[in-house]
């Protein structure tokens, strides 16, 4: 019997998880397929009623959903409890399961250009749904978390739940400071730059050996990136966090090894048709 997954957000028309998904199940011979839903905010509730009642076996949750469909699923594992948030929900003998993969696959796709994360600092700008996934991961593996929002209560409140989860993590507003020369992972978890537009402050003056992550992966480099890559820093997009978050969201769906390789050329072949305008 044919198997239904999906993606769901808005706007969700830059989503390359169809592509990515897609290409797992043709390699492995799964009978299966990915849609892509575009889902306004006001009609997440008839959203998540109509993948139901359709037989959807799962789905990935994209911004700005991930907390807001947290009232809407049956339980949460200990991942999403801990993040407030969800990226994938499975259906599982009628119950909606929330999971949370989006810390695990941000930690892979960066631990090789790290070496080690202990006592080192991140800095993460924004404190949406994608950045509590991450900073719990961080803060995991030893780093000093360091949280900056346009709204200071938010980063406040991310920071209380890295405290409680025994971490060591402060909060800012959004604005550059000392932390510049001090940072060794730099992590831009927001929507700004999707279409094109800068980044609201410089990152003039940062560490050469910062590592700066933008998990925009399209387009491929960021207005933020590309700064940071003039001031001598090593960058990555959020191409290698989509496909480590997507193999996770797979085997908690599936089960087994997802075929990351397979996943991966998917990815890149779809970035370059973008790249070249071809749909």
């Amino acid at each position: 019997m044919e198997k239904h997954y999906a993606v769901i957000g808005h706007p969700i028309e830059h989503s390359f998880s169809p592509a990515m998904h897609q290409a797992g199940y043709e390699v492995l011979g799964v009978n299966a397929k990915y849609h892509r839903f575009d889902v306004e905010p006001s009609h997440l509730t008839e959203a998540v009623e109509g993948l139901c009642a359709l037989g959807f076996s799962g789905w990935n949750v994209t911004l700005p959903h991930k907390e807001h469909i947290l009232s809407l699923l049956d339980t949460l594992t200990p991942q999403a409890k801990r993040a407030g948030a969800v990226n994938t929900v499975k259906i599982q003998e009628g119950k909606r399961i929330g999971h949370n993969t989006d810390g695990l696959g941000f930690v892979r796709s960066v631990e090789g250009e790290l070496n080690g994360f202990k006592g080192k600092k991140a800095v993460l700008l924004g404190a949406g749904g994608a950045a509590k996934g991450i900073a719990l991961a961080l803060a995991e593996q030893g780093m000093k978390v360091h949280i900056l929002n346009r709204k200071l209560a938010r980063s406040e409140a991310l920071v209380e739940v890295l405290q409680r989860e025994g971490g060591t993590a402060t909060a800012g507003v959004l604005a550059p400071g000392g932390w510049l020369e001090e940072v060794d992972l730099l992590v831009q978890t927001t929507s700004v730059g999707l279409h094109g537009e800068p980044f609201p402050f410089s990152v003039q003056g940062i560490s050469k050996q910062a590592l700066v992550v933008d998990i925009i992966f399209n387009p491929s480099e960021t207005a933020f990136l590309q700064e940071a890559k003039q001031q001598g820093c090593r960058t990555l997009n959020g191409l290698g966090m989509l496909l480590y978050q997507g193999a996770y969201a797979w085997e908690f769906w599936l089960g087994g090894q997802a075929p990351v390789e397979a996943m991966g050329q998917a990815l890149k072949d779809q970035l370059m048709r973008r790249m070249l305008n071809i749909f």
